[in-house]
């Protein structure tokens, strides 16, 4: 009998979208990240990130684990998706932050947003509206949980990793802002 125990095991890849590529990675339990601007130093540092915290080889996928993911980005991106009906691996996010994170994913449906000082109200932490920025900032899973509709309370779009110009796309093609004209 075999005794060797494996260790566990990320796979990622790299797609296309309308904000640029994005490296999606994903464990036995779920997608566990997704990676904005997914260029090759992006991708070379969120691998070895994912291999340091994991302490999990880190491949590019193979088995198809990632297939229902990209098929639902793409769908989402088409306009086709309005709710990512996923499993999620929430290991890259705890405490406080899981915590907002998994009340914006289950709140702020597709075309709505919210405000920071509102989804800290919803999580019984009033006040901690730059915590909630925080949260969004270190969300492993945008688009999928959708920190981009988390706006400013004086209705300006406020923070975002991937950058306001990607922010304000992804409201774009929700319906919340307009369509650029060019």
């Amino acid at each position: 009998m075999d005794s060797e125990v494996q260790s566990p095991r990320v796979e990622w890849a790299v797609v296309e979208s309308d904000i640029g590529p994005l490296l999606l990675a994903a464990t036995d339990r779920g997608l566990v990240a997704v990676h904005f601007h997914a260029r090759a130093r992006v991708r070379e540092q969120a691998v070895a990130r994912l291999g340091d915290r994991f302490g999990a080889e880190v491949v590019e996928s193979a088995s198809g684990r990632l297939a229902e993911p990209i098929r639902q980005l793409a769908a989402y991106f088409a306009g086709e998706l309005r709710e990512f009906d996923l499993p999620l691996d929430w290991t890259l996010a705890t405490g406080f932050n899981r915590e907002v994170l998994r009340e914006l994913a289950a709140g702020v449906p597709y075309g709505t947003v919210v405000g920071y000082g509102d989804l800290a109200d919803r999580v019984g932490q009033p006040g901690a509206a730059q915590a909630v920025g925080a949260a969004m900032g270190a969300n492993p899973l945008p688009v999928v949980v959708p920190c981009h509709r988390v706006v400013a309370s004086d209705g300006t779009l406020g923070g975002f990793g991937g950058g306001l110009e990607t922010k304000r796309q992804l409201l774009a093609l929700e319906g919340v802002l307009p369509q650029p004209l060019f």
